[in-house]
């Protein structure tokens, strides 16, 4: 019940989030953020508190070696989804779904300025066409941007029509790290 999308673009990712955050009931308040910055990391997550919580305040995410930035997609499998699995553990958070049961949780990580869609089952997804989104309102944001919507009016067309997105809302920005030329003897 939330809107969270995010724009890839060849030198940055932007992510945009609404600021309503709701469970048994609505609550808007400037500590319960959407998108938080840890390490090198944007962590933008939408579903079950409890995991956002574990995602964005307890979580230590793994820091990438040179060679694991050369390829930030196994990065992400390889080491990140572990990481994030034994956090989600160690905190006594039960992620697998009953049943039927509703998603429980969808981020988007940006780490070195590329975005990664990551579902609660743990998937990486990316994105060719660049655009990201995750909550109630997404798609309808997203829907927005690939008519040519800036990210704050894709928001804003959400809010108009999801009742559980609301303004204000909160942007951030990641460059992508310019990789050192190879140097010449």
């Amino acid at each position: 019940m939330t809107t969270i999308v995010a724009v890839q673009y060849k030198d940055k990712v932007v992510i945009g989030a609404d600021s309503l955050v709701t469970s048994s009931r609505k609550f808007n308040h400037p500590k319960m953020i959407k998108i938080s910055e840890r390490n090198n990391y944007l962590i933008a997550g939408a579903g079950e508190v409890a995991a956002c919580d574990i995602a964005q305040h307890i979580w230590e995410p793994p820091t990438p070696t040179v060679n694991d930035k050369k390829d930030l997609y196994h990065f992400m499998i390889a080491t990140v989804i572990p990481s994030l699995k034994k956090a989600f553990k160690d905190n006594d958070y039960k992620w697998e779904k009953d049943g039927d049961e509703e998603t429980k949780f969808a981020f988007l990580i940006s780490l070195e300025g590329e975005v990664f869609d990551i579902s609660d089952d743990f998937a990486v997804c990316l994105d060719s066409a660049g655009f990201y989104g995750v909550g109630s309102g997404s798609s309808l944001a997203i829907g927005a941007l690939r008519t040519g919507a800036s990210l704050e009016d894709a928001l804003k067309i959400a809010a108009d029509i999801d009742p559980y997105t609301a303004a204000p809302f909160i942007f951030h920005e990641q460059l992508k790290k310019k990789k050192a030329a190879p140097k010449t003897v």
